[in-house]
């Protein structure tokens, strides 16, 4: 193959396209005028970003708004009115300020201007050691709003809008102001005062300046919403405690009735308190709201499910205008639902524990909580329980005594009823009227034994109220029982049982089986002193029964209870057993009694008591209304 030679030709040709090349360049070289203007143009580029990145940064200062921003003012005013101004401070930001003292931590947010989180320092949730300190507002479980309605028609919510703050000292309290401005003088303020040691905050809400921007011929209103978190170890225990009451009028005092959407509307309304098992969040007023519209929804329905939230509560409260201002001094209660604590107060914030209505409320404020109280001071709170439940029941043991003792004469008289029944079988009238003229020669009155049993009803109900509100017990240890103020579970089981749970508790099953002796020592004396009248129930038919129901339904509804009243039960029940024992073997004498009822039966019957008179009157007016019928 012949090699291809590089001719002169091509040589040339090459030459021709390089020179061409760079004639172009040349020729398209720009002046230095051009590079002077591009060199300016880019830098006035350059100078426009930086001022404009600037004007997105820089928050506008109401004293000093340049030409350039009334564009944004004027966007803020048509949505905002006369608040625009608050959005152009400094402040228009989702900051946070804190107040705190040795009891609680308080994060108020810019936004809203209300509480976003109170904390309690000293109390953990669900158990000791938990390591999770009991919140009562968290995660925006809360939230307090002021709907404005302006001159210019518009309605405003404050949890919306923009508050300045101010924090400040006066000694050793915390002053946090927080402004809702609408210039630099016209603002509503919600001002906040912390004293050390203390869970009551002082909270003003007042207006300056505002009766040119807001609508004064209606009140304003205040909405405070909250769902109430879980603190305890039992949901469906600490739902039946967790309440919204409200006190309102001349000292009057109620809650609004629990279950799903209930709603109420109350007149002059002095406190609403959010009232969970063991903690509180309470709004007290010095000037009452005129009508306040109170709702209450329960959350924990189902208590395998909803796990985080017990109730939603709902307030609705006017403010009214007094010279086109607003001007109210309340305060907010974050703390423990502490009956001594509550008290300290002079609030009548005790109202909100439920210690019962009546004779019962009387006896827990005047002898339970101030016996226990003493006794707690001194010894463990288990070893109080029982020493408590011992002195409450001898203090009792004369009335023990005195029914005891009735009930042995009834005895005693049983054969003599019987034969009257006998005698008088197809007379049920005379039957009676003979029985109660037994019952007055013999000395001996039927009502003895249920007057005693009467005196202690209330003894008892009231420590069912009083065990469940004992703050106290919270959390303290006896024996097995980690926490006396809730279940004391030994053993988890795998499945659900309706109406018992899903555990299996201690001190209710030796609550049961004390109560079971106590039925079973006392059923039979109470068969033989009180035999079956005619045309009424078989009561040693139901005595049999309810040995055995009672201890059934001790054990099915205090399985979830707290330990401490199961405690008081089982002690309670061993004590009376205790009692009745010496009582029966070693005090009342069936020989000397009978013997007793055969020596008055010899003697001249005593004149009856002015209800066995009554009575006996009203047998033979009945007797003689029925001769006559007959001779018609």
């Amino acid at each position: 193959m012949e090699e291809k030679k590089l001719d002169l030709n091509s040589i040339i040709g090459m030459l021709l396209i390089v020179g061409i090349f760079f004639w172009m360049m040349y020729q398209n070289k720009p002046s230095e005028a051009q590079i002077a203007a591009e060199k300016a143009k880019k830098e006035l580029v350059a100078k426009q970003a930086a001022a404009k990145d600037a004007a997105a940064k820089q928050i506008v200062t109401p004293t000093a708004i340049v030409a350039g921003d009334s564009t944004q003012l004027a966007q803020l005013q048509k949505t905002l009115g006369g608040f625009a101004y608050s959005a152009t401070l400094p402040s228009a930001k989702n900051d946070i300020t804190t107040i705190e003292n040795d009891y609680v931590v308080l994060k108020i947010a810019n936004k809203g201007g209300y509480i976003v989180e109170a904390t309690l320092k000293n109390f953990e949730k669900f158990e000791k050691k938990s390591g999770q300190l009991v919140s009562l507002i968290k995660d925006n479980n809360a939230d307090l709003n002021i709907q404005l309605q302006t001159n210019d028609s518009r309605i405003l919510n404050t949890k919306n809008l923009y508050f300045e703050p101010t924090l400040s000292k006066v000694g050793a309290d915390q002053i946090l102001s927080m402004k809702l401005k609408a210039g630099a003088n016209e603002f509503l303020e919600y001002k906040y005062i912390l004293k050390p040691n203390d869970y009551m905050v002082g909270f003003d809400i007042r207006s300056q300046g505002l009766n040119k921007v807001l609508n004064t011929a209606k009140p304003m209103d205040l909405q405070w919403n909250m769902k109430t978190f879980r603190t305890e170890k039992s949901i469906s225990y600490e739902n039946r405690y967790t309440l919204l009451n409200y006190e309102y009028g001349d000292e009057k005092f109620s809650n609004v009735s629990d279950g799903a959407n209930k709603e109420e509307s109350i007149d002059k309304v002095k406190f609403v308190a959010y009232k969970q098992h063991f903690f509180s969040t309470i709004l007290l007023t010095d000037t009452p709201f005129e009508k306040a519209v109170l709702k209450s929804n329960k959350l924990a329905v189902d208590e395998k499910v909803d796990t985080i939230f017990v109730k939603q509560f709902n307030a609705n409260m006017p403010l009214a205008f007094t010279n086109g201002e607003v001007d109210y001094k309340m305060s907010w209660y974050f703390g423990p639902s502490d009956y001594k604590t509550l008290k300290g107060y002079d609030e009548n914030l005790e109202k909100i524990i439920p210690l019962g209505w009546g004779i019962f409320g009387w006896i827990n404020k005047w002898i339970f909580i101030p016996l226990f109280g003493f006794l707690s001071s001194y010894i463990a709170y288990g070893i109080a329980i029982i020493i408590f439940t011992i002195m409450i029941k001898l203090a009792m043991s004369p009335i023990t005594y005195k029914s005891f003792l009735s009930q042995a004469k009834m005895k005693v008289l049983r054969p003599d009823i019987t034969e009257l029944g006998e005698k008088y079988k197809k007379d049920p009238m005379k039957k009676q009227q003979e029985t109660m003229k037994l019952y007055n020669k013999a000395g001996v009155n039927p009502m003895a034994g249920c007057i005693p049993a009467l005196i202690q009803l209330p003894f008892m109900y009231a420590s069912f109220q009083f065990f469940p509100s004992a703050f106290e017990l919270r959390q303290k240890s006896f024996l097995w029982a980690d926490d006396l103020s809730s279940f004391d579970s030994v053993y988890k089981l795998p499945f659900h049982i309706p109406l018992y749970g899903d555990h299996i508790s201690l001190f209710p099953i030796l609550a049961a089986i004390a109560i079971f002796f106590y039925m079973k020592m006392t059923s039979g004396d109470q068969q033989m002193a009180a035999p079956q009248q005619e045309g009424m129930p078989d009561m040693a038919k139901m005595m049999k029964y309810m040995i055995y129901i009672s201890p059934i339904m001790m054990l099915i509804f205090f399985n979830s209870y707290g330990a401490g009243l199961s405690l008081y039960n089982f002690i309670s029940n061993l004590i009376t057993i205790g009692i009745m024992f010496v009582i029966k073997n070693y005090i009342v004498d069936s020989d000397k009694i009978h013997a007793q009822i055969q020596e008055n039966k010899a003697k001249e019957p005593k004149k009856p008591g002015k209800f066995q008179q009554r009575l006996q009157d009203a047998m033979e007016q009945a007797e003689a209304q029925k001769a006559r019928d007959k001779k018609k």
